[in-house]
């Protein structure tokens, strides 16, 4: 008995030890929270950096005779700076909800004051006048204002500054009126303390704001720099030379009106709690990122606002780019990013056309985006309610890492490495075109610049490609009109046109996929299952790796695999017995496999495939509409008994 109770208290005690032993094994094994972590991609994730150092410095900036407009280079004035933009890092830590953000600062009293209480500021060259001197010191050149008021400011500063410094926490107007300054030492315009700045531009008047500083890139880094929240509003136009950034927050940046005109070493407009453009005509020309937002430490801000205006940035960096969210509710935007999408981008670098490391949200908008790298991006989800888009990238077109939802819209992606990537993908309507050189809409999570490896990975269940995750990412579409077309890339194969590492789900929408020539890839690529339950899908490509709908749809799906290829140019025609068309379809490519799913295939009935031949009908996207087909050659006559029926070697 003594035996037993000893054999049951050794027993107890490595039950003990044991989840301890595991969880001490467990520790060490696990790096401190403040190193680098390895992501799923195996790529290290980078420790964000603030350092710039740009080689070279302008000499000079754009007139203020006259509206400064960007040339054919995009840049705004005659110098071409080299430039060493920082970069924000887009692998880092994101959070699994966004949150609520941070309340603006915007009041409607702002946009208003009493005109008999104006204090005027003379500038004239090296010296500077005021009408009401106990508010502010003047020291050659530089005026420090030192009240709260409305102070209207005009004439020329060839080297010298406007400071804000208003230590009782109030308000500061500063109307700026065909001002021009400039200054060699720091921010020719400087909020170093104010409750909060509003700079107005007045009605018909060029200001004109040009840092021509060699000094360090520590704060004040911007031609226009404010320690709290700043507000710039009128009709008037402004014209920022920044050599470091143009214009800088390091609260809240409201963009109220306005036409503004910015050319920066780095970073144009950045707000680091939030960046607001209410409305105006914004033109950016940035070595590093267009507008910004960069608050990493607090998820209520680090956003950017677009409410509408008509903006237009060319950048080394992203375009828009914010730490939290990107929320676009109208406007015009053009952009251009890292010399557009023939450019490649160095490792590590980013430039997209909108990047948000939560969430992106698009309401509506006109879109012209041009970039290195993804026209699109969030490290977590992308949502587009409507808008038009013409897309193109050396990357993919619309990435998000956790899920894309597309609920309308017009989106055309004119040239991409792959259309639209994200681990769960939801399309519910809108008018989507995608060409791409390797998938068109990719299913796999892949990695952040996939676009720059070399070519295309193989498709197909068992021949897993680049940042290939099999099993649970997916696909879902209850409606829109979507036509895929897989070119060839660098490597001389074009990829998937659809391709989900995991299910299908289909219940309505309209699809044509030009798929693939090369025969490691697929029209269509899906792994689980493809349960199709409504709409229309048609697939055209290589017989190597071809799949249609799965047993588990409740509509009838074709799969026609060709004994040889045909070319591009064939007609595709598959009728009743009776001689009621289907679908008459001109294939733009040479191809060896029909995929075809539609309400209008009936269980029991016969059908003949023609190949060849020619149609009367109206010819939209491959497809003959109405019309009469004749003349082509029958390959094979077939009865529907089974949701899926394949045939071989026709």
């Amino acid at each position: 008995m003594g035996k037993k109770k000893w054999v049951l208290s050794i027993a107890l005690i490595a039950c003990l030890l044991v989840p301890i032993l595991s969880y001490e094994l467990l520790f060490a094994q696990s790096p401190p929270n403040n190193e680098p972590q390895d992501n799923v991609n195996g790529q290290v994730t980078p420790i964000p950096t603030n350092t710039i150092n740009p080689t070279e410095k302008p000499t000079n900036g754009p007139t203020a005779t006259q509206t400064a407009t960007p040339n054919n280079n995009g840049n705004s004035g005659s110098a071409s700076p080299t430039i060493n933009p920082t970069t924000s890092p887009t692998n880092i830590p994101v959070p699994e909800t966004s949150s609520p953000h941070e309340k603006d600062h915007e009041k409607a009293s702002d946009y208003v004051w009493d005109n008999s209480e104006v204090i005027s500021v003379m500038l004239s060259g090296n010296a500077i006048s005021t009408s009401v001197p106990n508010t502010s010191s003047i020291q050659g050149s530089k005026i420090t204002i030192t009240s709260a008021g409305t102070y209207k400011i005009s004439g020329t500063l060839a080297d010298g500054q406007v400071i804000v410094d208003v230590q009782n926490n109030e308000t500061v107007r500063l109307i700026l009126s065909n001002v021009d300054i400039g200054c060699s030492s720091c921010a020719p315009i400087y909020v170093m303390n104010a409750k909060k700045t509003i700079l107005v531009l007045e009605e018909t008047t060029l200001n004109t704001v040009k840092d021509t500083s060699t000094e360090s890139t520590a704060d004040p880094n911007a031609a226009i720099f404010s320690t709290s929240d700043l507000t710039i509003f009128g009709t008037g136009q402004l014209v920022v030379w920044g050599n470091n950034d143009a214009i800088a927050s390091k609260d809240g940046l409201i963009i109220k009106s306005g036409t503004i005109t910015v050319t920066a070493l780095d970073d144009g407009i950045r707000g680091k709690d939030y960046l607001i453009i209410k409305d105006g005509t914004i033109t950016v020309t940035s070595g590093g990122d267009g507008l910004k937002s960069d608050n990493a430490n607090d998820t209520t801000r680090g956003y950017v606002d677009v409410e509408n205006g008509v903006i237009s940035i060319s950048s080394g960096g992203d375009a828009i780019e914010a730490q939290s969210d990107v929320t676009i509710t109208a406007g015009q935007l053009t952009l251009t990013s890292g010399g557009g999408s023939g450019s490649t981008i160095s490792a590590g670098s980013s430039a997209k056309g909108i990047k948000a490391i939560i969430n992106v949200t698009i309401t509506n908008g006109a879109f012209t985006i041009n970039s290195a790298d993804d026209c699109l991006h969030s490290n977590r989800t992308l949502t587009i309610n409507s808008g038009t888009f013409a897309l193109q990238t050396g990357d993919d077109a619309i990435h998000a890492d956790k899920c894309i939802t597309i609920n309308g819209g017009t989106i055309n992606v004119v040239t991409s490495y792959e259309g639209i990537e994200s681990t769960d993908i939801i399309i519910n309507a809108g008018t989507i075109y995608i060409t791409s050189r390797d998938d068109g809409i990719n299913g796999a999570g892949g990695n952040d610049g996939s676009g720059f490896q070399p070519g295309p990975g193989i498709g197909g269940p068992g021949f897993p490609g680049q940042g290939f995750v099999p099993g649970n990412r997916t696909l879902t579409i209850s409606g829109g009109y979507i036509v895929v077309t897989t070119v060839f890339g660098s490597d001389g194969k074009d990829g998937d046109g659809i391709d989900i590492n995991g299910p299908i789900t289909m219940t309505g929408g309209y699809v044509i996929v030009n798929g693939p020539t090369f025969n490691g890839n697929s029209a269509i690529d899906w792994e689980g299952s493809f349960k199709m339950t409504g709409g229309f899908i048609l697939g055209v490509g290589s017989s190597g790796m071809a799949m249609t709908a799965g047993p588990t749809s409740t509509q009838y799906a074709l799969q026609l695999d060709l004994r040889n290829t045909r070319g591009a140019g064939t007609l595709i025609n598959i009728q009743t017995n009776n001689g009621t068309d289907v679908l008459t379809f001109q294939a733009s490519k040479t191809f060896q496999s029909i995929a075809f799913c539609s309400p209008t295939l009936t269980k029991g009935s016969t059908y003949s495939l023609y190949l060849g031949g020619s149609s009367t009908g109206t010819l939209k996207d491959g497809v003959y509409q109405n019309g009469t087909y004749s003349g082509g050659t029958m390959i094979r006559t077939f009865t529907i008994q089974n949701i899926v029926t394949k045939l071989t070697y026709l």
